[in-house]
């Protein structure tokens, strides 16, 4: 998920910031062991009493399955009382074997576990009546063991219990509290501490997979790899991923032009008005935009030929105002949406919403054990700004490349919000190399599943057919792709 707003002016409240900065940079002087007062006790058997305690029996309506899950809190800041809520699976099979697979969802301030866990390629995916869960054929954890994470605090079930933490929150913030909170997951989970780890996310996403990465990166060659703290990364895989304002804007409203949704007027007059290379735009650009998106209160942004949900007052319908801040014109913030689940109802996350909220699900997910003064929902409504957001990730992507890391960029070509026009422009910019250009892709029975090109050292890969949510709308390429990218091989370019 990816929220928008519409803004004349670059975030400004630089005194927060500033001193934000200065925290971090205190944070990363002194070596962001994990936070104090999280020694892990063992039991018999080696494991630890943390993770028994986390054990996840079943869920209300849970259909049997062989592998185990757990679920609960891990703290990332002791002093502060910040609580990380997650949800882990182990792999359907052979799981000491198989790689371990970190999944975020963006917003800013949205749910991993309620569109990425529940609605996207978890094992349980949410559904009208009962039993209220059903096994999704295609999850992810049938090729790795499958680790969910509601950050930064104050999205679901994650929580601070010092309310100054949420005015605070922005790219760095996130990226340190989700780096404290895998040193202390490992900590409690020994036995994935040496499996090859993946990070893999969409849509905003784009900023907080590359920049968690990056801090991997940086602190792993300061700790070596002998440290405990080490951790085991090999690469990122990122989908309808933000990642360049400039291109991100521009191929928005191109998609737009090209795809029929909006007439030739509207798109010559945002052309005229509106220079996407400036950080500032003027109230003409800004009015032209508002038009622009006056056309998604009708049609699905996120899956441009899915049709919407009809509930009206509902989390898959509703659609709030945008909130006039952020870091970029077409920015980070509109709280309404709707997805699209494999067996395709667009009411989906209602259902979603109504299962979290019940009492024997929270409990049996050791969740809200404070009893959070909210409800669960899918995007925060308390998140109402962010300090921090480069206008770029280009340039954190091309340090992972040059660090060898494995780098797949794919996305689903019915988006209109982060749309495969805004992708490509902003590899584009990239300047690498290619070593394949445009080549089709193929599931089975002889069907085209999207496209490839091959750069040095980065995968781009296009979905067809599929929106925002790619495993969502097509559950199986996904799952295909994922299996290819874990492996490190190409995806078919025949028939098979």
């Amino acid at each position: 998920m990816y929220k928008h707003s519409i803004s004349s002016s670059r975030l400004g409240n630089y005194a927060v910031n500033h001193v934000l900065m200065v925290l971090l940079g205190l944070a990363l002087a002194a070596g962001i062991e994990p936070t104090a007062g999280t020694t892990t006790t063992t039991t018999g058997g080696g494991v630890s009493a943390e993770q028994k305690a986390d054990r996840v029996v079943a869920l209300p309506g849970q259909p049997a399955v062989s592998f185990r899950q757990y679920s609960g809190y891990v703290n990332v800041n002791k002093s502060h009382g910040r609580e990380l809520f997650y949800w882990f699976f182990e792999a359907t099979k052979l799981p000491h074997k198989k790689p371990l697979l970190l999944w975020l969802n963006g917003g800013p301030g949205c749910s991993s576990i309620g569109y990425g866990a529940m609605e996207e390629l978890g094992p349980f995916l949410s559904q009208k009546g009962q039993p209220e869960l059903k096994f999704n054929n295609n999850t992810w954890n049938k090729a790795a063991n499958l680790l969910f994470v509601e950050s930064p605090v104050g999205v679901g079930f994650s929580y601070t219990n010092t309310s100054a933490d949420i005015k605070q929150l922005g790219d760095k913030i996130t990226a340190l509290d989700s780096y404290i909170f895998l040193v202390n997951w490992f900590k409690r989970f020994p036995q994935y501490k040496h499996h090859d780890f993946y990070i893999s996310g969409e849509s905003y996403a784009g900023h907080y997979v590359p920049q968690l990465a990056e801090f991997i990166l940086d602190k792993n060659k300061k700790l070596g790899k002998s440290h405990d703290s080490y951790i085991n990364l090999k690469g990122i895989l990122i989908g309808n991923a933000v990642l360049d304002d400039e291109t991100d804007q521009k191929g928005l409203i191109d998609y737009a032009w090209h795809h029929a949704v909006i007439s030739d007027s509207l798109y010559d007059q945002i052309r005229a008005e509106c220079n996407f290379t400036q950080k500032n735009q003027s109230e003409g650009c800004n009015h032209a935009v508002d038009k622009y998106f006056d056309v998604y209160k009708i049609i699905d942004m996120y899956s441009l030929y899915t049709p919407n949900c009809v509930h009206l007052n509902t989390s898959s319908s509703r659609r709030s105002s945008a909130i006039s801040y952020g870091p970029r014109l077409l920015s980070t913030f509109n709280h309404g949406r709707r997805s699209v689940s494999a067996g395709y109802d667009p009411c989906d996350s209602d259902y979603t919403e109504a299962y979290l909220n019940k009492p024997d699900v929270q409990k049996a997910l050791h969740a809200n054990v404070t009893k959070i003064p909210y409800a669960w929902t899918h995007c925060s409504d308390n998140i109402t700004f962010w300090n921090d957001a480069p206008m770029s990730i280009l340039p954190i992507i091309r340090k992972l490349i040059d660090a060898r890391f494995r780098v797949w960029v794919y996305s689903g070509d019915t988006d209109g919000r982060i749309p495969v026009t805004s992708t490509r422009y902003s590899l584009r910019k990239l300047g690498l190399k290619i070593t394949r250009d445009w080549s089709p892709w193929y599931t089975d029975k002889h069907q085209v599943g999207g496209w490839t090109v091959e750069y040095k050292g980065l995968m781009f890969v296009t979905v067809r057919g599929a929106g925002h949510q790619v495993p969502s709308l097509k559950p199986k390429q996904s799952l295909q792709m994922l299996q290819h990218f874990l492996a490190g091989k190409a995806l078919p370019p025949a028939p098979y």
